[in-house]
């Protein structure tokens, strides 16, 4: 009897009377499928690296196609830009006609009368004004030149500090009676012992108001807060000024706190 060897019949015979349930008769059956598995897979990555080199020719080279950008980039002209307009000179003046001095009307008796109304016909195609003058029409016409106009002034809303003020703002009556405003309306916190300095900032605006107060330094106990809250409600102070007109100036203070004991 011939023997094929692809075959299974010799696997069999090998294996009769045997365990088939061990691992090399397993091994054995899948044999075929898993070489031609192997011959497939083999085949495909060897016909992908051959045609590597023709994959790699197709892809764009990165450096030419910026050399083409920049190329691009380079050939671009701008439109030349435009040259102003020269603005059409002012018309001239009209030429100086008659004036003819206007005298208001007043009913007085012809007694009072000192200088009468000029006559309808007088003051054809003539000027009215506060005195006569004579007209020159052929005289030649003049255009004075064209100046820039008034300077535009700049409001100074800048914040000065006191160092360098002329006129250091203060409160109507002086520092003493701000303190008792202050001694008046501040309400110290019911806590035993507490003493001590709440430092402020704010700024006194031009009309006086004060406005951006802030608490630089408190003891606690809401006492920053209440030094706020008595600042706001302050009546205007006398606003500081540096050459001769009002400005914003920042200013400092000390509140002293000292509850009862």
């Amino acid at each position: 009897m011939k023997l094929d060897l692809l075959g299974r019949k010799w696997i069999d015979i090998v294996f009769e009377g045997r365990n088939k349930l061990y691992g090399a008769y397993d091994l054995r059956i899948r044999n075929p499928k898993t070489t031609m598995k192997a011959l497939v897979i083999g085949a495909l990555i060897f016909s992908f690296l051959l045609s590597t080199p023709l994959l790699a020719k197709l892809i764009p080279d990165s450096k030419d196609a910026d050399d083409s950008l920049d190329k691009k980039i380079v050939t671009i002209k701008l439109p030349p830009k435009e040259q102003p307009k020269d603005l059409p000179p002012p018309p001239p003046p009209p030429p100086k006609i008659d004036q003819v001095k206007f005298v208001k009307p007043v009913v007085a008796k012809a007694e009072e009368v000192v200088e009468e109304p000029p006559k309808i016909k007088e003051i054809v195609d003539k000027k009215l004004g506060d005195e006569t003058i004579k007209g020159d029409p052929d005289a030649p016409l003049t255009v004075e030149p064209v100046g820039n106009g008034p300077a535009d002034v700049v409001e100074d809303n800048s914040i000065h500090n006191m160092a360098g003020i002329e006129v250091k703002p203060d409160f109507p009556g002086g520092l003493e009676k701000f303190y008792k405003y202050v001694g008046n309306n501040y309400k110290v916190p019911e806590e035993e012992g507490l003493k001590g300095k709440v430092f402020v900032t704010f700024v006194v605006e031009k009309d006086g108001s004060l406005t951006d107060i802030k608490v630089v330094r408190d003891i606690g106990y809401g006492t920053g807060a209440e030094a706020i809250r008595v600042l706001k409600k302050s009546p205007r102070w006398n606003p500081g000024e540096q050459n001769g007109k009002k400005v914003r100036v920042l200013y400092s203070l000390p509140i002293t706190i000292q509850s009862q004991e």
